[in-house]
């Protein structure tokens, strides 16, 4: 990436910091500008990180007006304030919003409806016109992430490890990243299903279904209207053929959705967000300033 040089210039970053890759889009004087992209970190060293591209770009606390990060795993308020204290003076101001939340956004492109995110993990959103959201899934790799990538992959290892055979996953288990690195099987998974391998046809066919159940509840409890907006993000999501298993569960359960390619990645929804909070802080200034 560039150095950029600066002369009087606002800046508004938006990241998304997903299970496998951190997604960084900075917006100057209104027009995007920079992608950084990368392999994920965790919370507690996603500081460090910033403040090491922050430094590259000869970006300040007072050059960067907004800063907004749409982070995995990251739900309460308690979670969110404390991502938010180890990203202090990057920024004028900083937001911290789940991933899925940002997805959804920038996927119906501010309208109500539900987002199916699939990737290492696994959740649905849904936000209606009212603004109310709820979720559905979500529940990481120990307890939930139904139909993701992980879960794939691990529901492949189970069927597949038998007596000599287990070496290949017990090997997968005792590696660094063990989540990531069951999860980049899901490609060969949902390939086998669309030749013919009944194991792999099972497996992917039940992913299908959690997914499309979660869905379901979504819609339901905030009484969405039928059709039902539907989108998607998230590397597994990204094949036609495993979304297309999603739209038959969901039609044999008789829910009438109208599905829509995603509007905008999660990370430009996040850098939108950071702009619309930047022209607040302009704006607020300028009043101050008089």
């Amino acid at each position: 990436m560039s150095v950029i040089r600066h002369n009087e210039e606002r800046v508004a970053v938006g990241v998304d910091l997903g299970g496998t890759q951190i997604r960084v889009l900075a917006i100057v004087n209104g027009r995007p500008s920079r992608r950084h992209q990368g392999p994920t970190t965790d919370a507690a060293a996603l500081g460090n990180l910033l403040r090491k591209l922050w430094k590259r770009e000869q970006w300040t606390v007072g050059t960067v007006a907004a800063l907004v990060v749409a982070s995995k795993a990251i739900w309460t308020e308690g979670e969110r304030q404390s991502l938010k204290r180890r990203l202090g003076g990057l920024a004028r101001r900083v937001v911290v919003v789940p991933d899925a939340q940002a997805a959804l956004l920038g996927a119906l492109d501010g309208r109500s409806g539900v987002l199916i995110l699939a990737g290492t993990g696994s959740i649905a959103v849904g936000r209606d016109h009212h603004g109310r959201w709820t979720r559905a899934g979500g529940l990481g790799p120990l307890l939930g992430d139904e139909g993701s990538g992980f879960w794939l992959g691990r529901e492949w290892l189970r069927a597949t490890s038998r007596g000599e055979n287990i070496l290949p996953a017990l090997t997968l288990l005792r590696t660094g990243n063990a989540v990531g690195r069951i999860a980049a099987l899901a490609p060969g998974v949902i390939r086998r299903a669309r030749r013919g391998d009944r194991q792999a046809r099972r497996i992917v066919s039940s992913g299908q279904a959690h997914l499309a159940a979660h869905v379901i509840d979504v819609a339901r409890r905030l009484r969405l209207p039928s059709p039902v907006l539907v989108s998607w993000a998230g590397s597994v999501l990204s094949d036609d053929w495993y979304r297309a298993g999603i739209r038959r569960a969901l039609a044999r359960a008789g829910l009438r959705a109208r599905w829509v390619a995603p509007a905008r990645e999660p990370v430009a929804a996040a850098a939108l967000l950071a702009e619309g909070l930047a022209g607040k802080n302009s704006t607020t200034t300028g009043k101050n300033s008089r």
